[in-house]
């Protein structure tokens, strides 16, 4: 079969899942295409990827399309450290105000959506915007950043000792709920699923293997995000302890009740169902 394009996520958190892949440490006849989540979103959507990491609200609105590979995601239990929310007031008080929020995400944009209203009961105008936290700032009262660029200019924040309030998203959201938050699952085109169930599984097995190896190399990791983004080390340690990539029955339970939300919130038109490959 032709060679396979997967998509990676070209911030830190998926580093533990790709770098034996990046490196040929196993041998694979792929194709690695990089990118922001959004930009992979649309990659796979328009059919320009087998295999993606996606952001968890787009998989709620295009899972007819495509099937969950098992045992992955992007999550954390509370506090992420790479999805903040940076506002010049407490978020409660941002009633009727103007928000920037990153263009390089869906699921966080969403998850602020949620929280607004439900959690913080307010109601603010959200508008998309390059990551860019002081030009965002410029234009609204809050900001959303993820990835590596939320990081970096938390980072800068507690180096300048700025007076802007930062919120966790996933710190928040478990406050609310008590769940974990599920950022992003790996899926795999529904058709490729269905004509080659053996490539699916030899994927399979290839995940989980890298991630294994990922994670025993942890130090190396750690020397390789450092190199990427300038984070400090110690940073990016306490971070990739924070970042897991389970998807266990816990991670399920989240990820439904995130979609029950999305729902309510009228984010999506439909209760979702997951559709984990094998399952």
């Amino acid at each position: 079969m032709p060679r396979l394009r997967i998509g990676q996520v070209d911030y830190i958190n998926c580093l533990p899942v790709y770098h034996a892949l990046e490196e040929g440490m196993l041998v694979e006849n792929l194709e690695l295409v990089k990118g922001t989540p959004a930009s992979l979103n649309k990659m796979f959507l328009d059919g320009d990827l087998d295999i993606t990491p996606i952001s968890s609200i787009e998989y709620a609105r295009h899972n007819k399309r495509c099937a969950i590979l098992p045992n992955l995601s992007i999550s954390a239990d509370g506090k992420v450290g790479s999805i903040l929310f940076f506002s010049r007031s407490p978020v409660t008080e941002l009633e009727g105000r103007n928000v920037s929020v990153t263009m390089s995400s869906a699921t966080s944009v969403a998850l602020l959506r949620i929280l607004f209203e439900h959690y913080y009961h307010v109601q603010a105008e959200l508008r998309p915007a390059p990551p860019d936290l002081d030009a965002m700032l410029d234009s609204a009262d809050g900001a959303l950043l993820i990835g590596d660029d939320a990081m970096l200019a938390h980072h800068k924040v507690q180096r300048e000792n700025s007076d802007l309030t930062v919120t966790d998203l996933g710190e928040a959201w478990k406050k609310f709920t008590g769940e974990k938050m599920v950022y992003a699952v790996w899926v795999i085109q529904s058709n490729l699923a269905a004509k080659h169930p053996d490539t699916v599984e030899r994927l399979r097995r290839l995940f989980l293997e890298s991630r294994a190896m990922g994670l025993a190399n942890r130090e190396t990791l750690v020397q390789k995000a450092h190199r990427r983004s300038q984070l400090p080390r110690d940073l990016i340690s306490n971070y990739l302890q924070t970042i897991h990539h389970d998807l266990g029955e816990d991670e399920r339970r989240a990820l439904l009740l995130f979609f029950d939300y999305a729902y309510k919130t009228g984010i999506i038109d439909e209760r979702v169902k997951l559709k984990v490959w094998g399952d």
